[in-house]
């Protein structure tokens, strides 16, 4: 068709009826807002995680949240569990300042966290530093000392109950070595109940800190131990110098964890010693136990939860904050 026919150059409709900007202005490079919840391009909508995450957070509400605080009212209640709750004020937390019992479990929990510190956060240390090395066996070793974890406590604390007893495996090496002329009852010993429930509840979780010792043990370069062998650093010199201090990371998590476990370790007292003899082995986690479900005292044993609640978060700041520091 020839050029300048002029009805054949018309523009479509549509180009037709959209506006022409100015001369010489620039078009707007801002693009339409859209609203922060609808899905972009290449992207899911920002409510798609907590769409995930709602069954777990339904699970936390319904088993944490709502039972603290239920037991933050009961704290300030006189309940037995059958008679309507009784207002008491702050009657259960004075109660705490004569309570002889609750002052030696919160003495024998200090022990127990005392015992399980070096348990927890050193000897899996040089677990982790040993089972690192390429040794023919290591393997085997690594999992002896990782199968304990996933043991039921119920079935350590039974096992363990029977190697302490009178007639069980310990007495008897203890006997034929000479060391001691009779048998004895390690669990109903004062003196030894509370260590032997130290070394059970330690020897068992000391596969899982050695496990996160490994992972950050694994994590170290290794041209950083070639640069100090080169220079003369000996094994202790490497330990000391490069590993420990890039471990503390891991040994906040370790102490912190070993912490919380030793102030409300209730299991294994519960089937070995049920905090005897003569409550030496009565810890806080036990003690709140015996006062809900033995006495029937939901209040006061609320009130004592309370207690070992806020002197865990106490522990667990202390020790971010002394963590902190060393890195």
């Amino acid at each position: 068709m020839p050029i300048g026919s002029g009805s054949d150059m018309s523009p479509p409709a549509a180009v037709a009826d959209r506006p022409v900007p100015p001369r010489g202005s620039r078009p707007s490079l801002v693009p339409a807002r859209r609203s922060r919840w609808r899905a972009r391009p290449n992207r899911p909508p920002l409510w798609s995680p907590w769409l995930f995450m709602l069954p777990g957070l339904v699970l936390f509400a319904v088993f944490y949240v709502w039972p603290a605080t239920q037991a933050l009212q009961l704290a300030f209640f006189d309940y037995d569990g059958i008679s309507p709750p009784v207002p008491v004020g702050m009657a259960n937390f004075t109660r705490l300042l004569g309570d002889s019992r609750f002052h030696e479990a919160l003495a024998n929990s200090f022990l127990f966290l005392a015992g399980m510190i070096p348990l927890a956060v050193f000897a899996p240390m040089f677990l982790a530093v040993l089972v690192n090395q390429k040794l023919r066996g290591i393997q085997a070793f690594r999992v002896a000392i990782v199968m304990p974890v996933v043991v039921s406590m119920v079935a350590v604390a039974v096992t363990w109950k029977y190697v302490l007893d009178s007639q069980g495996v310990l007495s008897w090496l203890v006997t034929t070595l000479g060391i001691s002329e009779e048998p004895k009852a390690w669990l109903l010993d004062s003196t030894w109940a509370l260590p032997s429930l130290i070394v059970i509840e330690g020897w068992k979780s000391m596969g899982l800190y050695m496990m996160i010792y490994l992972a950050g043990l694994q994590a170290i370069p290794a041209e950083l131990y070639e640069a100090a062998q080169l220079d003369g650093a000996g094994v202790w010199q490497r330990l000391r110098r490069i590993t420990m201090p890039l471990l503390v990371p891991h040994m906040a998590v370790t102490s912190t964890m070993a912490m919380l476990d030793a102030m409300q370790v209730f299991t294994s007292v519960y089937v070995m010693t049920r905090g005897g003899p003569q409550d030496s082995t009565m810890t806080l986690g036990y003690y709140v136990w015996s006062k809900a479900f033995e006495d029937y005292d939901f209040g006061y044993a609320s009130a004592v939860a309370l207690v070992l609640w806020a002197i865990m978060i106490i522990l667990a700041l202390l020790n971010y904050r002394i963590t902190r520091e060393r890195q």
